[in-house]
């Protein structure tokens, strides 16, 4: 695929193509294309006269940054003690029913993608998931495929909208 880097260029221009700036960079890069594609690292590699091995340390120190694309509803399912204590497991088996994809992928048309995370820190809410940003508690797997339906159906309402 071919990019159009102008928008990189944007958020370069933004942080004065500081070295010191990288991780602000690459967090505005990741909310623009939902993960650090590697032909932009390239970019901002040459553009920052740092070597791209640096940005690929940093991108996969840093547990917010993705080397592969994240999903347009990007799902974390907390399997920490309380969650998985409280039944967590038959969530993700849920998540992988209603999604046909496990953790860490990504489904093809690029609408869910699921991470299995340590602690989402709601434990009082076990189990829980958190998709962009909004948490879910008390969860049950058939109401995780509620969700997901709903978030499926909201998807396609929105793509007809815009014909």
């Amino acid at each position: 695929m071919e990019r159009n880097f102008e928008r990189v260029e944007q958020i370069l221009q933004k942080h004065q193509y500081k070295k010191e700036n990288l991780i602000k960079i690459l967090l505005d890069v990741q909310k623009l294309y939902r993960y650090l594609p590697q032909d932009v690292i390239n970019y901002i590699a040459v553009a920052l006269k740092i070597p791209p091995a640096k940005i690929f340390g940093v991108g996969t120190f840093y547990a917010q940054f993705s080397l592969k694309p994240k999903g347009e509803y990007t799902i974390l399912l907390c399997d920490g003690t309380a969650c998985h204590m409280e039944g967590s497991t038959s969530l993700l088996k849920a998540l992988e029913e209603e999604l046909n994809i496990k953790p860490g992928e990504v489904t093809k048309d690029l609408k869910f993608s699921v991470d299995q995370v340590g602690c989402l820190g709601a434990c009082a809410l076990a189990p829980a998931m958190v998709i962009n940003g909004e948490v879910y508690g008390n969860l049950t797997p058939e109401r995780v495929k509620e969700i997901i339906r709903k978030l499926k159906e909201e998807g396609e309402e929105n793509a007809q909208n815009h014909q």
